[in-house]
């Protein structure tokens, strides 16, 4: 047997012809006017209703893409770093203190939680208002501050 031989085991009904006069009375099986006796396209399509319900926004409605944000607080440096040493958002992730996001070394914010008596310098983060006096008071140094 070849798949062009193949055949449906039952026979095929045709497709009653309705709204054309003859034996089913003068409206024939499709009641009297409304869209279900028209001919043509039947019923309207439902999208449509759900479209029309949305209200029309109008303008630019594209917020910016925010670059991904880690928070790292001074107990955190005081607790995984040694005095005099060197912070950025590199050193942070190879301490295992910050993760990559998406593939990417994300921008590293330190925040003024718990106390530092370390003197740290600081590069390529940015930095609270309260973080950085107190990394300044204990005698640390602040390079490149991003912005």
């Amino acid at each position: 047997m070849q798949l062009h031989e193949l055949k449906p085991i039952h026979s095929t009904k045709r497709k009653k012809r309705v709204g054309r006069g003859g034996k089913k009375g003068t409206y024939s099986g499709r009641g009297i006017k409304g869209q279900n006796a028209r001919a043509g396209r039947k019923k309207v399509p439902i999208i449509r209703e759900i479209i029309k319900k949305y209200p029309k926004l109008r303008g630019y409605r594209w917020s910016r893409i925010k670059e991904p944000l880690s928070i790292v607080n001074l107990d955190m440096l005081e607790q995984k770093c040694q005095d005099g040493e060197l912070i950025n958002p590199q050193v942070l992730l190879e301490k295992g203190i910050i993760e990559r996001i998406k593939g990417k070394i994300p921008k590293v914010k330190i925040l003024a939680r718990g106390s530092l008596t370390k003197r740290l310098t600081i590069e390529n983060c940015l930095l609270s208002k309260s973080a950085k006096e107190t990394i300044e008071k204990v005698g640390g140094e602040i390079k490149n501050m991003v912005k």
